[in-house]
Order: C-alpha cells, then sequence, then structure tokens
C-alpha cells in the first residue's frame, strides 16, 4: 500500500527554498516556476485524485490546510495551486455524484497535469465567442487571471454560443495550452500575488471538439454547477490568504516585542489577533461547511459560503495592515517581509464573489428571491 502524502511535512521541506526565493521572483513579476517543478515531483497537483484513480487520495480539508501552511513560507505559490485543486475538487465531487468528473482525474493523475481556470472573471456572463462547426466549435476570447499558467497543461474554460437554439449558451470545456491559437500575453505585472503567473490567455479560433464540452447553460442565469464550484473553491483560495495573513502577523509579533514597552503597541497587537482569530474562524467554517466533499449543493449553502468568504477577506486584509502598523517604521521596509505580505492579501477581495455582489447575491436569496436578477424582473421593471 502507497504511504499517504504528508502535506505538512512537505510544506516544511519545500517551504524555506520557496521563502528563500520569492522576494526575487515578486520583484521581478517572475512565475514560481521551480517551485511548481518540485511540487510535482512530490507529487501534489494529483493529492486530491482518489488512489483507485492513481492519485494521493487526501480529502479537500487536508488540502486547505496545506495551502494554508505552504502560504506561510509563499503565497504565491500558495494562490496558485488552489487554482489547480479547486478544479479537481469540484471534478471529484461530480464524479461522485455520477457526473463527468473520472477523465479529467485520470489526466491529472497520469502525468500531474496542472489545470488552469479562467472562470474568475467569466462568473454568469462568460465572454468570448463559440461557433458552431463540424464536430465541434470554434473559440475566440481573452481570459485573465489563468494562475498557474506558465506550468499549465490544460484550460478549463467557457465561451458564450450566441445562435444556440433558446438564446444564448455558456458552454463549459477543457482546452491543451499547446493548442493551435492559445497566446499567453504575459501582462502580469499587479500590485500583489506578483509570482502566481495570472497572465491573461487569449483563444484565437481555438477548435474545440464536441466531445469535450462538459456543460451547457443559459447565459447569464444562476445555474447548480455554481454551488459545487462556491463551496468547493473558496475555502481552498482563502486558505492560501489567511497563511499569508499568519506570516505577516508572526512578523509583526517579533517585531513588536522589541518595542513592548510602547504602551500602544500592545493595543496594536490585539487589534491585529482579533482580526486574524475572525479571519481564521470564517475560513475555518468554509472548510467545515464544505465537509470534505460530502455536502448537498444549493444556493443556501453558497450563501453561506460566500458570507464566510467576504469575513475572511475583509480580516485578512485588517489583520496585515494592523501587523504593519504595530511593527513600526521598520515594518514598512521590503526587507521586513511584511509589505510583500500585505500586497498580496489585497487580491483577496477579487475572487468570486467580490463583497458587494456577495452582500447582494445573499440579501435577495434572504428576501425569497433568485441570488441573481431573472430575465422576467428585467421584463416587469422595464414595463
Amino acid at each position: 500500500m502507497a504511504k499517504p502524502i504528508d502535506l505538512i511535512g512537505l510544506a516544511d521541506r519545500l517551504g524555506p527554498k520557496f521563502f528563500d526565493r520569492i522576494r526575487e521572483l515578486d520583484a521581478a513579476d517572475a512565475f514560481v516556476a521551480e517551485n511548481y517543478k518540485e511540487l510535482t515531483a512530490a507529487k501534489v497537483f494529483s493529492a486530491q485524485v482518489p488512489k483507485d484513480l492513481g492519485g494521493g487520495g487526501v480529502s479537500h480539508s487536508e488540502m486547505c490546510a496545506f495551502l494554508r501552511h505552504l502560504a506561510r513560507f509563499c503565497s504565491s505559490t500558495a494562490l496558485a495551486v488552489s487554482m489547480h485543486q479547486h478544479l479537481v475538487s469540484a471534478a471529484l465531487f461530480n464524479h461522485r455524484a455520477g457526473r463527468p468528473g473520472e477523465m479529467l482525474l485520470k489526466k491529472v493523475a497520469a502525468s500531474e497535469a496542472v489545470l488552469i481556470s479562467t472562470g474568475a472573471n467569466d462568473w454568469l456572463e462568460s465572454n468570448g465567442s463559440a461557433r458552431k462547426v463540424e464536430g465541434g466549435y470554434r473559440v475566440s476570447a481573452v481570459k485573465p487571471f489563468t494562475s498557474g499558467s506558465p506550468a499549465g497543461a490544460a484550460f478549463v474554460t467557457s465561451a458564450v454560443q450566441d445562435d444556440a437554439e433558446g438564446g444564448p449558451q455558456v458552454l463549459h470545456f477543457t482546452v491543451p495550452s499547446n493548442a493551435e491559437g492559445v497566446t499567453f500575453l504575459d501582462d502580469w505585472r499587479t500590485m500583489g500575488m506578483c509570482a502566481t503567473g495570472s497572465q491573461t490567455v487569449r483563444f484565437e479560433d481555438v477548435f474545440v471538439p464536441e466531445d469535450t464540452v462538459a456543460m451547457k447553460r443559459p447565459q447569464g442565469e444562476f445555474h447548480p454547477a455554481f454551488n459545487v464550484i462556491i463551496t468547493v473553491a473558496d475555502p481552498l483560495v482563502m486558505s492560501a490568504y489567511v497563511g499569508a495573513a499568519e506570516a505577516a502577523c508572526a512578523i509583526a509579533r517579533g517585531r513588536a516585542r522589541k518595542r513592548r514597552s510602547d504602551p500602544v503597541v500592545p493595543y496594536l497587537i490585539g487589534e491585529m489577533e482579533n482580526r486574524l482569530t475572525t479571519a481564521q474562524l470564517a475560513c475555518d467554517d468554509m472548510v467545515r461547511l464544505a465537509n470534505d466533499l460530502e455536502f448537498t449543493p444549493s444556493e443556501e449553502l453558497s450563501s453561506k459560503i460566500l458570507i464566510r468568504k467576504t469575513i475572511t477577506s475583509k480580516n485578512v486584509i485588517a489583520a496585515a495592515e494592523k501587523a504593519m502598523e504595530a511593527s513600526g517604521g521598520g515594518g514598512y521596509f521590503r526587507k521586513a517581509g511584511i509589505e510583500r505580505l500585505l500586497r498580496d492579501v489585497h487580491a483577496s477581495q477579487f475572487h468570486p464573489l467580490p463583497e458587494k455582489r456577495q452582500q447582494l447575491f445573499t440579501g435577495r436569496l434572504s428576501l425569497g428571491l433568485e441570488p441573481v436578477e431573472t430575465a422576467a424582473e428585467v421584463t416587469v421593471a422595464a414595463e
């Protein structure tokens, strides 16, 4: 019997090397390529795939804990890996439910294939066009936020078929990263998470075979599949941000101890601890609700996850900002390490759903409405 993967031990073994690399990579906006090679060798990308399909068989909650721990060393690596892992989690949930997913899981297990998500900026509308041709579709689109794409094997993406019966349909499908018509734009120059390789990718008349289309849904409508995606993805993604905030707070504690005779410093550290604990509790509860993928998808569950995502995001940012303040002027120097982590955690607010969209989703649901505005509501409003 294969020995179980000790993910926390792996993070402790590889993490110091990742930490040594990140300052230079962050400054150069360069992808964590060497980190990915080492994680591939350790079979991290197939870790969630069931053992009977060739993977490591670790649980969703174990992967969340790994990403959180890894982020304390390199938050860019942890965040990029979380994007792959949420696609694996969704495929695993669907496989267990008797829906398509097994083929993708086997592909990941066979070659440690890195999956690239483009869904963060698409939400219900998606973008791009899918033109029906013999045997499939020709797809053209521009997709930002493709974390990990320099090492990716396949994109899990979507585009809109405008000429479909019943109105525009969003098609969900996979595209090999080396497919003809795929261009990497190398434009990832951002405030934070600078080493995730989340560049924009352009698809120009890329052929997508019909049998690779996993789902079709009406454009703009909330589909039940999102209840799965939200529930599996947000705990993984936000675990990386909590780990980054924990790293910032650890630095602040060390620096503040040298200034503890200052009567203001204990207050600042106390406030920081409150913010960090709030983020930890919210993230831990997301992991609990996901229940190692043993959950019943629902809009109500999605709302609970999204509320906790907002709470986590607001408080990792607040904790890191307070860590900077508690560190004094010395903490403002890049060499202290807090500056990079503070920039990194600010990216948490842009993951689906951003705060105001979450509040709208949750508020509508609480009032007995559909979570997003329906075509019928639009018609009534127009009249």
